[in-house]
């Protein structure tokens, strides 16, 4: 199996991806897919409804290069025609293992600073959390 449907089971089990297109359209809506990925061979009406989702917001969305079929069977489905990935270091590691990432690059650039964000804002709160046990101890 490819490397970024690994990436994209991997998202599927750890309760970051959206699957279908109910799912996908209201985490876009929520505001919570990073990345709305959409199989190579879905209709126009869906490719459609995904750039929809996305339009007007910050959440990117591409087009795999994998049938319904290789990303449902990645997932333990039968077929799936678009999917999205609520975790933006999940969503850029995704994007980097596809092959010719340089067609995404202004996808890769949204999704590393929103990945980078999100580590800055985890050590802030390692770091008040930690102030915080040091600083009862003292009392």
């Amino acid at each position: 199996m490819d490397k970024a449907l690994n990436y994209l089971s991997l998202a599927r089990k750890a309760g970051k991806a959206e699957l279908g297109e109910e799912p996908v359209g209201a985490a876009a809506r929520a505001s919570h897919a990073h990345l709305i990925a959409v199989a190579c061979d879905a209709s126009d009406h869906t490719w459609r409804r995904a750039k929809s989702y996305a339009a007007g917001t910050d959440q990117a969305c591409i087009r795999l290069p994998y049938t319904k079929d290789e990303i449902g069977m990645a997932i333990g489905r039968t077929s799936l025609a678009i999917a999205a990935i609520t975790d933006a270091a999940l969503a850029l590691a995704l994007v980097q293992s596809l092959p010719n990432p340089e067609k995404h690059a202004a996808v890769m650039e949204v999704l590393t600073e929103k990945a980078q964000r999100l580590r800055k804002r985890q050590s802030e709160t390692k770091a008040h959390l930690r102030n915080r046990r040091s600083g009862k101890k003292k009392n």
